[in-house]
């Protein structure tokens, strides 16, 4: 386990340790997507982490999809995200923006315009979202139009821009978990046929575009992705095509020299070493469910740089120090997840608070 505590140079950082937090909604930002002084007493507390990924931040007003979760395009965002960013610095911590754009993921009581939902094709992901009336049906999205993908590729170098002004050390593209980057990938979520539709090189337009956008506003270097291969939640299928589309998709990123390319695995080894064997540059590995034991695995076998983790991380804001000494992790509480206030966010016991109770 030894590798996990060793530095490690990612983009133009050179982080303490090999652990990353994984990026975990927890719908506590203020209405109009600001994040207040909780959030950066969460962030802070977790700072020993090597790199923290924060939760899904929305480029624009289209990007939102669930209640209270913050955005990074307006100045109030912004000021409200140097707080966050300056909590953590001060820690000694480094922190990328994961910038997510829900697409048909989303309902209209959830967001500041209440408009529907936008993605590749108008299909319905035929499941409910909470709102602040409870769970509903998401309903059918509206399709893009292909200048409305160019816009949205913009909106992401827009936001991408104001997340290094808010202090981050750099942004992760959410192309991951069935929102709108693996709508289009997906052919159950993507009929168009125009440039963005149909093959596989055409599917993966969209991804290679939005990376390529952020990559020349603010550098390879603080630019990185997140994928989730074989992914079939909320009517995701990328069907036999898959494994080829991400082969493709991910030698095709290779190329941008982006910081770390970060998966979140689902089980197919033959595509993850394929991965690992066309991917030349800072590769993180996320294998949800992960037992404690098995924590550094990936990193002795050679098949990651680093390993991320999210709700060891949730419930343990001191996670390095119990790795290091062997003391036991906290069990998070699904309950606190979603929404509230310092319950199940910030009053996480630590060892230091432990010893001095």
């Amino acid at each position: 386990m030894s590798q996990l505590f060793a530095p490690v140079r990612v983009g133009r950082m050179t982080l303490s340790n090999r652990l990353v937090m994984a990026p975990m909604t927890r719908s506590r930002a203020n209405l109009d997507g600001t994040p207040g002084a909780l959030t950066a007493e969460y962030y802070a507390q977790r700072a020993s982490i090597g790199l923290i990924v924060t939760e899904g931040v929305q480029p624009s007003d289209d990007g939102q999809g669930y209640l209270a979760t913050p955005g990074i395009y307006t100045d109030a965002q912004v000021a409200g995200w140097k707080q966050v960013t300056s909590a953590i610095h001060e820690k000694g911590g480094h922190v990328f923006f994961q910038l997510m754009h829900a697409g048909r993921m989303s309902h209209p009581d959830n967001t500041l315009h209440h408009g529907p939902g936008v993605a590749p094709s108008a299909i319905s992901p035929q499941t409910k979202m909470f709102t602040v009336s409870g769970m509903q049906d998401i309903p059918v999205p509206r399709a893009l139009t292909t200048e409305e993908i160019r816009q949205t590729v913009a909106d992401f170098r827009f936001a991408a821009r104001r997340a290094i002004e808010a202090g981050a050390d750099g942004v992760e593209i959410h192309g991951a978990n069935a929102y709108l980057i693996q709508q289009f990938l997906a052919p159950s979520a993507n009929t168009r046929t125009d440039e963005y539709g149909g093959s596989i090189e055409n599917r993966a337009r969209f991804a290679i575009e939005v990376a390529t956008a952020i990559a020349e506003e603010i550098g390879a270097d603080r630019t990185a992705i997140r994928l989730s291969p074989g992914t079939t939640i909320w009517g995701i299928d990328e069907g036999s095509e898959g494994p080829a589309l991400y082969r493709y998709l991910v030698a095709e990123l290779n190329k941008l020299g982006l910081a770390y390319l970060h998966i979140m695995h689902q089980g197919n080894e033959p595509l993850l070493r394929d991965i690992r064997d066309s991917w030349q540059h800072t590769l993180i590995l996320n294998r949800p469910g992960r037992p404690r034991d098995d924590i550094g695995r990936d990193l002795n076998a050679g098949l990651a740089e680093l390993e991320s983790y999210g709700m060891m991380i949730l419930a343990n804001p001191d996670f390095v120090e119990r790795l290091e000494t062997g003391a036991p992790l906290n069990d998070a509480d699904p309950a606190s997840f979603y929404g509230g206030s310092a319950a199940g966010y910030t009053d996480y016991p630590t060892l230091t608070a432990e010893v001095s109770a």
